[in-house]
């Protein structure tokens, strides 16, 4: 056994104590319900910070993100803008969410959707919503994680018994300590996970010769045709290099049909809808559940801005960009690496193998520092546990309070609920390992789903939020046919229709549209369509009771009142030049991709230029609307709940003001 593998074990036996002392002290203090599923809605400053900003950002970023960088460039780097997009759903609606919690006593979004709109059709889709979320996203993160383990022992360890096992940990400190295990767990692996990003950072820009080594190499790629889409082909984004552009504004005949995208897929419709559906991890249900498990709104705008738009940002573009695109040079692609005359100390990759990358990358620092490799190893562990340990938590709340709880046993006592909570917890890892170990085809096309099925979310929440006109029958219905049109505008509608003998005549991603906006174009229409052919005065009056009481709490001072034309003009610019079609301004504005390094403005290439600027500026974007709009601070009227307890006594009733 070699040194690094033995640091590996050392490391990962470390971790692995760290998580199950936090799941028997979760355990030991869960007296209630509310202690499991919510921490006690006690959850601390820092803690949260920490917690959301891992589960925000999960092993996908830590081993997922730089292989497609490498793969598709910087036109597809845009997605790294999601350090950004993730936390703006969050201060869209995090912190009202948190007061309605509070003030009406709600352990799950289907709760609060279910009394809101008066009725459980909603309720039913949010569960459904929940499932298809976690179970694949899931199933993707023991996957990589077992892929990892065996890459990293060479072999040693086999991927599906890794798989098992790593999952097995997990299982134990999430079903034992609940929510709380999990944030105090997910502490951990934010540091982690940023360190452990930033060092293999390093690693890369140490290899490629630094910095100004690295611009140089991809100057001389600019040049040339190299790369998996060759150039742009002049497409209302020039004909340049397309690791180095995005090729235009969208494509009309892309996805229909037998038609493929030309110059790569990430045209400016696709950045900003790609967006969309990661703006999904913050409006998916489980988010709803972390919200509610605060003392209050404080840890919002620090996790958002700070934490998240700042920190996390920083390290994408920079680090994991160096990563991603230095692999070319360092032997991923061949040509390139023949190209600047650089050693080639990373394997071929160019045959659809990018999802290696980053282990190789940990793997160059093996016989120089093996104990490194150990710590590295456990970081990437860390990155892709803590998206999944939170979903099981959540999800399996949600299966107790929504389903067992509210039909099959409405009295359940607290100790009862937390057995059915941690029966949910396996049946969600269950369900998870089983669809990862015997199907991984159909793992990778529900995948696929996840983030846009969370995205769904987006005007039921806004309905309890900000729109009282938004009816029930208006959020239902839209939210049926937003996931139907997901589904049917992915990889796996498509086999669903080929099954029954359907051949559908689009492909994946229609238009260069992302399925998250197919979803949400038919989710928004039939939404306020219905919404406008279903208004009641009885049901307004109800709903409005809600929208009271946020108006009173919430409401920006008259002050401020002048503000909201600004914070909505830079919020609808940024949308459009930094993650939109603008964004193909970015391919030549600061020199062309073919022009060098004295031809570059900065030095740079003019696409990544724009993305650093347009980070920077919707750094900026958050912080104006989480402090100065004060969508995430804490209100200045405090918020008084109407039970004492977990919502008991408050699921099914008419949530009257002081009563």
């Amino acid at each position: 056994m070699s040194a690094k593998v033995v640091w590996l074990f050392v490391f990962v036996v470390l971790y692995w104590a760290y998580c199950i002392y936090w799941g028997i002290k979760g355990a030991r203090m869960a007296k209630t319900a509310s202690d499991y599923f919510l921490a006690g809605r006690q959850l601390s400053l820092w803690v949260f910070v920490l917690a959301a900003t891992a589960t925000s950002f999960s092993g996908w970023t830590f081993m997922g993100h730089p292989g497609l960088i490498y793969r598709d460039g910087f036109q597809y780097a845009y997605a790294s803008f999601y350090a950004i997009t993730i936390p703006f759903t969050g201060v869209m609606f995090l912190k009202r969410q948190w007061m309605v919690g509070k003030r009406f006593g709600y352990v799950t979004p289907g709760e609060m959707l279910s009394d809101y709109f008066q009725g459980d059709g909603i309720r039913i889709l949010t569960v459904c919503v929940a499932l298809l979320f976690s179970i694949p996203y899931l199933g993707v993160q023991l996957g990589a994680s077992g892929f990892l383990f065996q890459v990293l022992t060479d072999g040693l360890v086999e991927k599906t018994f890794g798989m098992w096992l790593l999952s097995a940990v997990v299982f134990i400190y999430v079903a034992s300590g609940g929510l709380r295990a999990v944030a105090y767990v997910d502490t951990l692996q934010c540091i982690l996970l940023a360190g452990g990003i930033i060092a293999i950072g390093f690693i890369a820009y140490s290899h490629l010769g630094g910095f100004g080594a690295f611009n140089e190499h991809m100057a001389a790629l600019g040049k040339t045709t190299i790369g998996k889409w060759g150039t742009t082909k002049g497409l209302g984004g020039g004909d340049y290099n397309a690791y180095l552009a995005i090729p235009g504004v969208i494509q009309f005949t892309a996805g229909l049909g037998k038609e493929t995208p030309v110059g790569g897929l990430w045209t400016g419709v696709m950045c900003l809808t790609y967006m969309f559906a990661l703006m999904g991890i913050h409006s998916a249900p489980a988010f709803t559940m972390w919200a509610f498990g605060n003392q209050s709104p404080k840890p919002f705008a620090p996790q958002q801005v700070w934490a998240s738009s700042v920190g996390i940002g920083a390290i994408l573009f920079f680090f994991t960009a160096a990563q991603g695109m230095g692999a070319h040079f360092l032997g991923a692609t061949p040509e390139a690496a023949k190209l600047t005359g650089m050693a080639s100390v990373l394997p071929d990759l160019t045959a659809n193998k990018q999802g290696g990358l980053v282990p190789h990358y940990i793997n160059l620092v093996g016989d120089a520092a093996p104990w490194f490799v150990g710590l590295l190893a456990v970081c990437a562990l860390a990155a892709m546990q803590s998206t999944g340990a939170a979903y099981m938590s959540t999800a399996g709340g949600m299966l107790t309070r929504d389903l067992y709880k509210r039909y099959l046993n409405p009295t359940a006592s607290h100790t009862t609920q937390k057995l059915f909570g941690r029966m949910g917890v396996g049946f969600i890892v269950l369900s998870a390992l089983l669809v990862a170990t015997f199907s991984q085809d159909a793992l990778v096309l529900l995948g696929g789903l996840a983030v846009a099925f969370g995205f769904q979310m987006w005007p039921s929440l806004a309905a309890v939020c900000w729109f009282p006109w938004i009816t029930r029958q208006g959020a239902t219905w839209g939210l049926a046919a937003g996931l139907i049109a997901v589904i049917f505008t992915e990889s796996f509608g498509k086999t669903i229709a080929n099954s029954v003998g359907i051949d559908l005549p689009w492909g994946r991603w229609p238009l260069t549209m992302h399925s998250a906006g197919w979803g949400m174009f038919f989710n928004a229409g039939i939404c306020i369509i219905v919404s406008a052919m279903t208004q009641s005065t009885g049901s307004t009056e109800h709903r409005m009771k809600y929208h009271s009481f946020l108006r009173e709490h919430a409401s920006l001072p008259a002050s401020k009142q002048g503000l909201k034309p600004i914070a909505w003009g830079i919020t609808i610019i940024w949308l459009i030049f930094g993650i939109g079609p603008g964004a193909v301004l970015g391919n030549d504005i600061f020199g062309a991709p073919n022009a060098g390094i004295d031809g570059w403005t900065f030095g740079i290439p003019s696409i990544w230029a724009w993305q650093i600027i347009w980070w920077a500026l919707g750094c900026f974007m958050m912080w104006f609307l989480a402090y100065k709009m004060e969508m995430s601070t804490v209100p200045e009227k405090e918020v008084e709940a109407l039970v004492d307890d977990i919502g008991d006594t408050v699921t099914g009733t008419s949530p009257e003001p002081g009563t």
